[in-house]
């Protein structure tokens, strides 16, 4: 049955592709072309003499929030699209079809168990923004406050699923029949996506996101994160403060205000730099629908965002792997590259290191230095997959949002400052990360967060090595070991019982003084400890 509806969605894009003069999408689809006889049941474009970017943008309307998203995150790339089609899917962001008013109020109603009026002092029926899951209403609590209102498109999550079970049909089929589907991964991929997409439909998830957010960037001159007012949010509905700004992609609003464009471009790397490493929780979803600038100083511009549905995380190991290799890319350093890519494992360990250094100064070299004019890392992208291709790298899925969102801030970036240097604005930034990770004050956090472990360790520590002592005197530890000296080995652990308490008691005391000079506000005890620990450390040596 499933399958069967699978087949069927399929078929319905395709009709919807035919019926928008978009079928050259489908004859250039290797997978769909043995459906090219349905061509002669569907009927023809309503108009194929309307422009191509809006029947483009029709299109993904009609089949469907994931196709929307794809479409916003295309908008971005400007220098990959003509102009007519960037601006038509540009529309995708925060002008697609509302859903009616009293279908709204519904939601609220039954969400809250009373009417809409009882909890807002007004509610503007006609939406402020509608996009591919949700759209957003105007609003002002009983106080006064003025707030926007979320909710979830009706039956979206339906939707969803189908168009799921769809991409999960065809990464299937590619990670059966296609060569480099192995490689790629595709079925890793569409269960990423799927967990990001799925979480995008809870708004109360959403909510949280957007608090842990603003907790990291609190007292910050460069974002600002709405208020969350949670009495009033449910997982359909999210009610937050209402931001005034200047949307991003406003450019001539930006310039007539006066705003200094290299500083809120510069502004922007940073504030992406500092939510992936030092904060480890970046906002994924940053096409310029969700980006506003408040221009009170124009000169210190300040970024505001909404939509924090997707966010993205890092493991530890993906960001140091990460941040080693944007910097050995700032120090054109090839070889610590190609080491970095083997010593993750995202290449197979026989890769020769010389020749993966080699491909990779091939693709980064001719771009170093230039401004972001000059720049396009969509084709710097397609150049490092071919030769991830050769050397078998297999694509992460785990970074696939992180790719995404450094894919829309090189389109922010490009449309704001096309000369911004982004090597000197991202480098200080990288350079500082890595010296709080690896340096001695990161080493003496770590300790901290480990102290009550190892306070736990050494105060058990005594009582095991007595217990193993007791065990191999009294001949009830054995090892399956056949050698003459292991008679002479169980008479000296006897002997040594004593020198193994004094030992264990000197360590945990030095140990112990280490720390509380370390981390204590007084220095006498911790010296007290190191001399006792050295002591009982002195008592206990070996005897010759």
């Amino acid at each position: 049955m499933r399958r069967r509806k699978t087949l069927l969605r399929m078929i319905s894009i395709q009709r919807v592709l035919v019926r928008h003069g978009l079928d050259d999408i489908i004859t250039a689809t290797h997978f769909l072309r043995p459906l090219r006889f349905l061509f002669y049941l569907f009927p023809k474009a309503k108009d194929a003499t309307e422009p191509l970017g809006k029947r483009i943008r029709l299109a993904l309307i009609e089949l469907g929030p994931i196709f929307v998203k794809f479409g916003q995150a295309v908008s971005t790339r400007r220098d990959l699209l003509p102009p007519d089609i960037a601006d038509e899917l540009a529309m995708l962001q925060d002008q697609v079809p509302p859903f009616p008013a009293n279908e709204a109020i519904a939601i609220l109603d039954k969400a809250y168990g009373r009417p809409v009026g009882e909890i807002f002092s007004r509610f503007d029926k006609e939406p402020f923004a509608a996009a591919s899951i949700a759209q957003v209403h105007t609003a002002a609590l009983q106080d006064g406050t003025e707030v926007i209102v979320k909710l979830l498109r009706p039956g979206v999550r339906q939707l969803i699923d189908q168009d799921l079970d769809v991409m999960y049909a065809i990464a299937g089929l590619a990670d059966k029949y296609w060569d480099t589907g192995k490689r790629l991964r595709p079925l890793e991929v569409v269960a990423e996506y799927e967990k990001t997409i799925i979480d995008e439909l809870d708004l109360a998830r959403e909510g949280a996101n957007t608090a842990q957010l603003k907790r990291n960037f609190e007292g910050s001159e460069l974002l600002y994160v709405p208020d969350v007012y949670w009495d009033y949010c449910r997982p359909e509905v999210l009610v937050q403060e209402r931001i005034y700004g200047t949307q991003i992609s406003d450019m001539d609003a930006l310039r007539k205000a006066g705003v200094n464009i290299q500083v809120l471009a510069e502004n922007g790397v940073e504030i992406f730099f500092t939510q992936v490493f030092r904060h480890n929780f970046f906002h994924a979803d940053m096409h310029p629908g969700n980006i506003f600038v408040l221009i009170d100083d124009p000169e210190k511009p300040k970024y505001a965002a909404v939509d924090f549905g997707i966010v993205g995380t890092l493991s530890p190991m993906d960001q140091q792997y990460l941040a080693g290799n944007f910097l050995a890319f700032f120090d054109r350093d090839y070889h610590r590259i190609a080491k970095l890519h083997i010593d993750s494992g995202w290449v197979p360990p026989e890769t020769r290191i010389d020749e993966l250094e080699s491909a990779v100064r091939s693709v980064c070299e001719p771009i170093f230095n230039k401004p972001l004019s000059e720049i396009s890392f969509a084709q710097v992208m397609i150049r490092l997959f071919e030769t991830a291709r050769r050397f078998n790298m297999e694509i992460q899925p785990q970074l696939i949002l992180l790719q995404k969102t450094l894919f829309n801030i090189e389109g922010l970036g490009r449309e704001l400052y096309p000369q911004l240097d982004l090597w000197k604005t991202a480098h200080p930034i990288l350079r500082q990360w890595m010296a709080d990770q690896m340096g001695g004050r990161a080493a003496l956090k770590r300790i901290k967060e480990d102290l009550p472990q190892i306070r736990d360790a050494l105060r058990d520590l005594p009582g095991v090595v007595r217990y193993l002592s007791e065990q191999i005197a009294n001949d009830k530890l054995h090892f399956d070991v056949r050698a003459p000296e292991l008679d002479d080995i169980r008479k000296q652990l006897k002997a040594q019982q004593r020198q193994r308490y004094f030992l264990a008691t000197g360590a945990t005391a030095f140990v112990s003084g280490v720390l509380v000079l370390t981390l204590g506000s007084l220095a006498w005890p911790g010296w007290v400890l190191i001399a006792a620990g050295a002591a009982a450390a002195v008592a206990g040596r070996p005897r010759a």
